[in-house]
């Protein structure tokens, strides 16, 4: 049974100065409370039962989850809630989360195949909140102290925007009683608003960060949309064409057909007010310039046109792919939790399906021509390149 808290703030609501300030917060709630002082208690609390305890700081949304046996749902809320409201902020325990944090920070830029993901966030939205690393960086967070910490918290987890979402063989009208008698003190308060910030004009459409690795990582992103248009559906449609699974375009085309990638996928991100559609490879450096003409190739392709047929196939694989997802309490309690907080309700699945159904020809082929302009493209690039100039003028051609 999976119980999940989702709090309407993220990094996109940080100030300048504070930078990864929302992911800190998330890390010390685990930190102790009043009545588990110590790391540890708080996580036998959850463990010693065989359930599992995390959370997750995102763009907008920052999420606490449990799961464990349904005979336990109480508990899990309990713990999420005690968390949530009486976190201690032990200043010790500030200073060695810091250093954790900075090792987490430095285990990503290890990493080329995490960090590229990273650096299409900051091309796509230069100088914006949503180009920014989730975690901060080293100079902000060497700023932050507890009461930072404290104060951000205080106002950015706050009831009128927060939702509690629960799956399990329990009902909602018990749901509903526990979540009214632990949260009962919990009192509205203003929270953080959401930055208007603007993109910085875009000087360079190729950002490469050169590093001797055996593979070159490379990333595509393609103008998307928010979760609120009316295009979104016909936008996971593209997605789902173009990179999702084996019998997607790029799989069958880079990988089956040319041999130039063991991985390639594509992926959708989607906030309040833009979106991206972001194409991934790992190739041989040597072979780099042919995959991106490679994939430059694909979307032109599938901008002119998508078969019927192919069009039928990519609804049924969204259709199942949705339909397994429901099987999982976790997965659940996520996709319905995350939509209350995001668009102020859930939507029945049987109308996200008839959205789906009802997409036609015409509406993927105007998606497309927006999405896959080779012109409005940006790409983020990582190996053993002195400059990007060849990625620039395959770009530009």
């Amino acid at each position: 049974m999976s119980s999940s808290l989702f709090h309407g703030v993220g990094s996109r609501h940080e100030q300048s100065g504070q930078y990864g300030i929302a992911h800190y917060v998330e890390h010390m709630l685990f930190k102790g409370t009043r009545r588990r002082p110590t790391p540890r208690d708080v996580s036998v609390a959850i463990e010693q039962l065989g359930g599992i305890l995390n959370a997750e700081t995102g763009k907008e949304v920052t999420v606490y989850w449990t799961k464990l046996a349904a005979e336990h749902w109480k508990i899990g809320l309990d713990l999420i809630c005690d968390l949530t409201l009486e976190s201690t902020f032990d200043t010790r325990e500030v200073e060695k989360e810091r250093a954790v944090i900075l090792e987490e920070i430095a285990m990503l830029f290890d990493s080329p195949a995490d960090l590229i993901h990273l650096l299409i966030d900051e091309v796509t939205w230069p100088g914006h909140p949503l180009g920014r690393d989730i975690a901060g960086d080293r100079e902000t967070l060497l700023g932050i102290r507890q009461p930072d910490l404290v104060e951000f918290a205080r106002s950015a987890y706050a009831p009128h925007n927060a939702v509690v979402a629960v799956c399990g063989p329990v009902t909602h009208e018990a749901i509903v009683d526990e979540v009214a008698r632990l949260y009962r003190e919990w009192r509205p308060r203003p929270g953080p608003q959401l930055p208007t910030a603007t993109c910085q004009t875009k000087t360079d459409r190729v950002l490469l960060r050169t590093q001797q690795t055996e593979q070159a990582h490379l990333c595509l992103s393609c103008p998307g949309v928010s979760y609120f248009s009316g295009d979104r559906f016909a936008f996971d449609l593209l997605n789902v064409i173009l990179g999702e699974g084996m019998s997607s375009r790029l799989f069958v085309q880079i990988r089956e057909i040319l041999g130039l990638a063991y991985d390639v996928h594509t992926y959708v991100k989607r906030f309040r007010d833009t979106g991206a559609l972001v194409i991934y490879a790992g190739v041989e450096p040597i072979r780099a310039e042919q995959a991106l003409v490679a994939v430059l190739d694909e979307l032109r392709a599938i901008a002119r046109s998508v078969p019927e047929e192919e069009i039928r196939r990519a609804k049924e694989f969204w259709k199942g792919r949705l339909t397994l997802r429901m099987e999982d309490t976790g997965s659940l309690a996520s996709w319905s939790g995350s939509q209350e907080i995001l668009l102020g309700h859930v939507q029945p699945i049987d109308d996200l399906i008839r959205r789906i159904d009802a997409v036609t020809p015409s509406d993927l082929a105007r998606v497309a021509a927006h999405a896959l302009d080779i012109s409005a493209l940006d790409l983020a690039i990582i190996g053993p390149f002195t400059s990007p100039d060849p990625f620039v003028r395959i770009l530009s051609g």
